[in-house]
Formats: C-alpha cells, sequence, structure tokens
C-alpha cells in the first residue's frame, strides 16, 4: 500500500548505522560510535536561556510561516556582514532544520525528469529529496587525491539540469572548496542559466581556512540559493532550525510548501537563534579548536594503520579509505562485530564511496584513542 515514490527512496543510512549502535548499547556492549553527524557538545547556556525566557513570557504559540521577524533580520545581517550576501529579511525563511529546508527547495525547483547534480561522495539525505520531487540524480565524479574536487562537471550538464548541490564544507569528506573550484562551478551555472543550492551549514566548522559563499561571486546572487542553520555551529541539533536565503519567488515557494506541512519553526526556539547570532561566539571557537584536535589524533592513527586518510579542511568527519582491509561495506560490518566500533559505510554516500568508512570524530580524545586501538586489533 506503500505510495510508489517511496520506492525510489532507501532508508537514511546513517541513521541505520546509529540505529544498529544504540541498539547493541542497549544489549550492554560497550560501542565506541562514530557514526551520527552531532556535536558532542551542549548548547552554549546563552542559548538556552534566551529560548527558556521566550517561553516563559508566552512565545508558545504559532509563529510566522517565514518565521520570527527579529530572527529573520538577524540572519539576514549575519549573511550581510559575514558571508558578503546582498540579503534582506524578505529573502529569508526559517525552517525546522536545514534538512527541511533542502527538503522544501527540492520540491519548490525541481519538475518531473529535471535532473540536481550531486558531487559523489555527497550527504545521504540529497538523493533522496531530489526523488521524491520526482526528478533524477547525476552523479558527478570527485577526485580523492584533490580535496574531493568535482571531476569535468562541465561534460554531467545537460539541457535536463537544473540544480547543482554544492556542500562546503562537506559531509561525508570534510572536504573544503576553494576559490577557483567555486568559481568553476558559478562559470558552468551561468552559462547554462542553473541554479545553485549552497547547503553552508558546517561553515563555522573549519580549519585553517576561510569559508566562501558561492552565493557572494558575481552573478550568482539570483541563482544561489543559501541554506544554514544552528545544529552543527552551535551544538543545537535537537533545536531544529535552519534557514534559506533566496530570490522572492524560491521563498515564496518554499513558504507554501511549508504552510501546508509544518507551519514554522517552533516559537520559542527561534529566539534562541537570535541570541546564537547576535550573542558570544566564543563557544564556537573553543568548539572547532577541540574538533581539530580530535581530527589530527584521528586521522594520524588512522595513516598508521595503512588506512588511507587527508585531513578534512572543515566539519567533523574522517572519509577514510579502507581498501587494503576490503571494501566499506566489510569493513563496517567487521569493527562493528569484533571491535564493537561503529562507523558508517562510505557506499551510503554515492558509488565512490565503496572503499571509504566515514567517522565521525564529534565524540572525545579519549574514546577516538580507545577507538583507533580497537580498530588495529580487529584489522591486524
Amino acid at each position: 500500500m506503500a505510495s510508489s515514490r517511496l520506492e525510489r527512496v532507501e532508508e537514511s543510512a546513517t541513521m541505520k548505522a546509529a540505529n544498529v549502535a544504540n541498539k547493541m548499547r542497549q544489549e550492554g556492549i560497550d560501542i565506541i560510535s562514530f557514526t551520527l553527524g552531532e556535536p558532542d557538545f551542549d548548547t552554549p547556556k546563552h542559548i538556552c536561556d534566551a529560548a527558556a525566557d521566550a517561553m516563559y513570557r508566552g512565545e508558545t504559540h504559532y509563529a510566522p510561516g517565514a518565521g520570527v521577524p527579529a530572527l529573520r533580520s538577524a540572519i539576514a545581517e549575519k549573511l550581510c556582514t559575514e558571508n558578503k550576501l546582498d540579503a534582506s529579511a524578505s529573502d529569508i525563511i526559517v525552517t525546522p532544520g536545514a534538512k527541511q529546508a533542502i527538503f522544501e527547495i527540492m520540491m519548490s525547483v525541481l519538475d518531473d525528469n529535471d535532473e540536481a547534480v550531486l558531487f559523489d561522495p555527497a550527504w545521504v539525505s540529497y538523493d533522496p529529496a531530489i526523488k521524491f520531487a520526482g526528478a533524477n540524480t547525476t552523479w558527478v565524479p570527485t577526485d580523492p587525491e584533490n580535496g574531493f574536487k568535482p571531476i569535468d562537471l562541465e561534460e554531467y550538464i545537460n539541457e535536463r539540469t537544473k540544480l547543482i548541490v554544492v556542500n562546503s564544507p562537506g559531509n561525508p569528506t570534510g572536504a573544503v572548496y576553494d576559490k577557483k573550484t567555486l568559481q568553476n562551478i558559478a562559470d558552468i551555472a551561468i552559462d547554462n542559466d542553473i541554479l545553485v543550492l549552497s547547503d553552508e551549514i558546517y561553515e563555522k566548522i573549519i580549519y585553517d581556512q576561510k569559508h566562501q559563499s558561492i552565493g557572494s561571486f558575481e552573478g550568482m546572487q539570483d541563482r544561489t540559493i543559501t541554506v544554514n542553520g544552528f545544529s552543527k555551529a552551535y551544538a543545537m541539533t535537537g533545536w531544529r532550525l535552519g534557514y534559506v536565503h533566496a530570490r522572492s519567488d524560491i521563498i515564496k515557494g518554499m513558504l507554501k510548501i511549508q504552510s501546508h506541512s509544518v507551519s514554522s519553526a517552533t516559537s520559542f526556539v527561534q529566539y534562541g537563534g537570535i541570541a546564537a547570532l547576535e550573542g558570544p561566539q566564543e563557544p564556537v571557537t573553543e568548539m572547532v579548536d577541540r574538533f581539530k584536535a580530535r581530527r589530527d589524533l584521528l586521522v594520524d592513527g588512522l595513516n598508521a594503520l595503512d588506512i588511507k586518510c587527508q585531513k578534512p579542511g572543515g566539519a567533523f568527519y574522517a572519509f577514510a579509505d579502507v581498501s587494503a582491509y576490503g571494501d566499506g561495506n566489510v569493513v563496517t560490518e567487521k569493527l562493528l562485530k569484533d571491535a564493537h566500533v561503529a562507523v558508517t559505510p562510505g557506499s551510503a554516500f554515492g558509488e565512490s564511496g565503496k572503499d571509504f568508512i566515514r567517522i565521525s570524530y564529534a565524540t572525545s580524545l579519549e574514546r577516538i584513542q580507545e577507538g583507533l586501538e580497537r580498530i588495529k586489533a580487529a584489522l591486524a
């Protein structure tokens, strides 16, 4: 009795891996889980206080569909100042998480048999969202030896190409695209009249580089849909708060979907978002510093085990080549069974990931070190 569109979509591989690990934990097994993309830090206190204050003063009713005006204004200010976008509050829609934003975008801009470009490997939920919209995914290969940058993108563009998805810093690879790479994507989008969805949810979790928003490039203002949120940078995953900046017709379409589905983001949560943007940013800096130390420990440890892994430029994932020990699916199963270490097989993110595993280092240095020791013993 299921809808035919559901047959086109697989369940989330990252959620599946996390659920298996949680089930084993409930059975009393000590699992070291490197699966979910969630900071292990608490939301900063000033953000929690702002949301609680809003709740207790009565901000518990329906919010405007596009978001609380004060939050939309704060987001616009942030985008103008930090991302160099020509943003105004009217060009912003606040959503219950960036994932919901991406779903609404796909449903708003894609028609049946349109094509959307993903760079392989790509986050697990882009492809299902494209398929739910009735469109098709065009997978463009990337070069793991060169920062997972797309290879020969222009060769995959045709008259049905409607959208290119850019995720930098990226999941699962942690890749950060430099200006030259982004400019090439922008030039192709302009020359072929294609929209770009720029998912910038990891923009603040970046190491020794500077984030660049493709929407700030010449000619890209009206064809870029910028997605961001609060989950990663402010450790607010459970708050479900994201946002989109785009031209007015796209925002209008998204608002139509939002008003008939989730209505709006939670009212008092949005006041926490205002505090996140306008309050002290030191907690973000401290969190990124700790992620960097974890990254270095993990990547150096993996390479010492003959698991080839480049240091990611951002996010909190290592995308490791385990081909010396088998393909990613085989190694994932072995690590869970023999080492009680949970990772995500790279094949979940695209065909090119078959020899890889994704390891989230959103856990303590102690657990990372223990995980490395368990992996070494299992693969010896």
